[in-house]
């Protein structure tokens, strides 16, 4: 078996170790995580599909079995709730492959733990929006993926990463940072310190509203990254993929992290923060193609919600970046010295972009909702 852009694992043992139809003629590094690692595997069996092998990283993801459960139960119910193809709704399901022994992941010798899933031919991603109808249909996606979800019980599943979008959690880490001063570099980012500390209060509405019982715990994506949504030929979502932080949470995290992720007219880690502006029809788009999914089971609390995440997790990110530069980049992985700091200084100042427009993009998300919840009733009521 050929193997394409790295020479470390032998896949061609890995591979027996799974249910996969036909012959296997060769496998090539695939994607570009930062997390797991993937592998294309070409088949060369007339008829037989080709497969996505991955190596979960078990040093992010502690309960690899628990990850697998959850990522099991999750498209088991998608996939009961998945209307036909002739509804005009049709998506497809991630499917794991099961290993020889029955499982749904082999561990080998060197404490590795892979899986595979069934790869999804003609399907594209897209790291940047390019188009407003792109994000739309993006919206659509992560809309549609957790309304099907919405009366799933979370509690059936684990937390794959504990406390990942815990805000207080994150600002106890960062304060420890700042004591601690491992690198010696609190003197040079008093300005982002403070900057932090002066919305700390407001940061943690969501989560304290979810302690509270105010804001009800949803199975959410929590990594609603644009390239996470499959295309087809038409740049219509397709599918919805990297299933591994599916877990409890609300529902303003994913719209959040997928507003930062779109509406930004510049890079994450942009060092000329004047190129950063906010694209407001991207936010539009968005937030259309989810509420035209979501709006029926969503609750008053949980629209209020969405636009304090849209500032939110710019801020969180920005948090967690500042917080491993002070720490001397232990996380995150750097291409060169003060990378994570100009990362940080990038979120911040899309957050800063934000709260110049809070009063529009507030009520963009207030009348979408609105719309739909009327159009909504208006076809109840003939039907």
């Amino acid at each position: 078996m050929s193997l394409t852009g790295t020479n470390t694992f032998n896949i061609t043992a890995i591979v027996k170790h799974f249910n996969i139809a036909g012959e296997i003629a060769g496998a090539e590094a695939f994607g570009n995580g930062h997390i797991n690692d993937t592998f294309w595997l070409k088949n060369q069996t007339s008829g037989c599909p080709d497969y996505l092998l991955q190596r979960i990283n078990h040093h992010v993801f502690k309960d690899v079995p628990g990850l697998i459960e959850n990522i099991r139960l999750v498209t088991a119910y998608l996939n009961s709730k998945m209307p036909g193809e002739d509804s005009g709704k049709s998506q497809k399901v991630l499917k794991l492959i099961d290993t020889t022994d029955g499982e749904l992941f082999h561990r080998d010798a060197d404490g590795n733990y892979w899986r595979v899933y069934l790869f999804l031919a003609g399907s594209r991603s897209y790291d940047i929006v390019l188009t407003e109808q792109q994000a739309y249909e993006g919206g659509k996606a992560f809309g549609y993926f957790q309304t099907l979800l919405s009366d799933m019980d979370p509690q059936q599943l684990s937390e794959t990463i504990v406390d990942f979008h815990n805000i207080r959690k994150r600002l106890r880490d960062l304060h420890k940072a700042i004591v601690e001063n491992a690198a010696g570099r609190v003197d040079e980012v008093n300005a982002e310190i403070k900057f932090v500390s002066e919305r700390e209060k407001s940061m943690a509405v969501i989560y304290d509203q979810g302690c509270e019982g105010l804001l009800p715990k949803r199975i959410t994506h929590n990594d609603t990254k644009f390239n996470n949504i499959l295309f087809d030929a038409d740049d219509k979502a397709e599918c919805v993929i990297d299933l591994d932080t599916v877990m409890p949470g609300h529902v303003a995290y994913d719209f959040g992290d997928a507003i930062r992720t779109i509406i930004n007219t510049a890079a994450e880690d942009e060092p000329d923060l004047d190129k950063i502006q906010i694209n407001i029809p991207l936010f539009k788009a968005y937030a259309e193609g989810y509420i035209n999914e979501a709006h029926a089971f969503l609750t008053d609390a949980e629209v209020e919600s969405l636009f304090l995440g849209a500032m939110l997790l710019p801020y969180m990110q920005g948090v967690r970046f500042l917080t491993d530069y002070l720490q001397g980049d232990t996380y995150f992985k750097t291409a060169y010295p003060g990378h994570n700091v100009v990362r940080a200084r990038a979120q911040f100042k899309l957050l800063t972009k934000l709260e110049e427009q809070a009063t529009l993009l507030r009520q963009i998300i207030i009348d979408t909702v609105a719309a739909h919840k009327s159009r909504y009733k208006e076809e109840q009521n003939l039907g």
